[in-house]
């Protein structure tokens, strides 16, 4: 075992699927009014995954994308987290397939339920690993919430989708890299604001269930609104504090794309302006954990990180879950 200073990312990578679904799709169904869903969400399409297209095939395509980009040697790797709110099965877990698909013969590999911020959970147990263990590791988030959705419920229908998106995380010796401030949270007071009532050992699967009972819920939208500014402002700032920095300090706001109107009244709470808040809603929608590796690896191909920067992420999602973390490249 050799523990190191910090970890870095050295490599990004993410997948969407072809399928790209317009809110003129959904508003017809629904019967809402042109325009109704971008004015409420900043949603104009989202990608589904197609017909026979797997989780473990977006994760998949997402951690090679990463892996390439790091020029990582498959065989370094040492654990493959998967975040997902949408395996392939309830059991087995996805994340050994995933890693089998990829050929890392020498990782462990896990599944990791944290919801919207289920990335933030997994980053931030990843880095300990890397410096405890000073090994590589990869984090993926992936998810395939077209086949969750209620499409009768409005407040779900709308703004869930499909994509993937992935980070490699290895050893570095500069303090200044990896994970500078983190802050996690939960409230399981709201446990229930958003679900999928059927299919744990609670209420399992039964012939004749309703749909709903099988589907996403979304019980409250306004309140879910509210607890996820709340939370996601919260976790932003105490993790500026515990890495000793101010909201200037920040060169790139990595928000959780759940809701424009939500990362934007919380990047005005933090003080963060709109220029440095990263988007990609518009055209990829909501997929809940992938959201925030998806935007990273999209910024970064748009335009490179570069030595120095430090980088906001913040999430909040079902259960109440949430966190936030201040990264250093």
């Amino acid at each position: 075992m050799s523990r190191v200073a910090a970890s870095r990312i050295a490599g990004f990578g993410h997948y969407a699927p072809q399928r790209r679904i317009g809110n003129a799709q959904i508003e017809g169904e629904l019967g809402l009014e042109p325009g109704w869903i971008e004015r409420r969400t900043g949603i104009r399409s989202r990608r589904w995954a197609l017909d026979g297209e797997l989780l473990t095939d977006l994760a998949a395509k997402a951690g090679a994308a990463a892996l390439e980009d790091g020029d990582i040697d498959h065989g370094e790797i040492a654990l493959t987290i998967l975040a997902t709110s949408t395996p392939d099965h309830l059991l087995p877990p996805s994340a050994p397939l995933l890693a089998h698909r990829l050929g890392l013969a020498n990782s462990g590999a896990i599944d990791l339920a944290g919801a919207c911020s289920g990335f933030i959970y997994a980053l931030t147990l990843a880095d300990g690993f890397v410096r405890s263990q000073g090994r590589p590791v990869l984090v993926v988030a992936a998810n395939i919430l077209s086949r969750r959705i209620n499409p009768a419920e409005r407040a779900s229908a709308v703004l869930f989708a499909d994509a993937a998106g992935a980070v490699v995380l290895v050893p570095a010796d500069n303090t200044e890299q990896g994970l500078l401030g983190v802050d996690l949270a939960a409230d399981g007071s709201r446990y229930d604001l958003i679900s999928i009532p059927a299919g744990g050992s609670k209420q399992p699967f039964a012939a004749g269930m309703a749909a709903e009972e099988c589907l996403m819920t979304m019980r409250d939208g306004r309140e879910m609104f509210a607890q996820a500014v709340h939370m996601m402002t919260l976790c932003a700032r105490r993790a500026l504090a515990s890495a000793e920095l101010q909201p200037a300090d920040v060169s790139r706001f990595v928000p959780h794309q759940a809701n424009a109107r939500i990362f934007d009244v919380v990047g005005e709470h933090v003080g963060i302006e709109p220029g440095r808040i990263i988007r990609t809603i518009a055209e990829y929608g909501n997929s809940s954990a992938a959201t925030i590796p998806l935007s990273l690896s999209l910024a970064h191909d748009a335009r490179p990180f570069v030595a120095g920067e430090k980088l906001l992420l913040t999430a909040a999602g079902a259960g109440l879950t949430g966190g936030a973390v201040v990264w250093g490249i």
